[in-house]
């Protein structure tokens, strides 16, 4: 279960896969965000993405989670 939107939850997936590219691969990016890289690829994909990880995407992005959570 999770706090977040379906539409939040996409925004969040299509910031992951912006910083997958920034960082240039999906285990790198799991290492920047302290998650473990079947968590990171499978929420990209379509698993339920948690608050917590929109967090940390946010931290790593340098942006505000209200930017992360609608898409700017």
């Amino acid at each position: 279960m999770t706090d977040l939107t379906p539409e939040e939850q996409d925004n969040v997936r299509a910031a992951l896969r912006f910083l997958r590219t920034r960082t240039g691969a999906w285990g790198t990016l799991a290492k920047a965000l302290r998650f473990k890289y079947v968590t990171v690829q499978k929420a990209a994909t379509g698993n339920t993405v948690s608050a917590s990880m929109a967090v940390r995407v946010a931290r790593l992005a340098d942006a505000p989670v209200s930017d992360v959570l609608s898409g700017r």
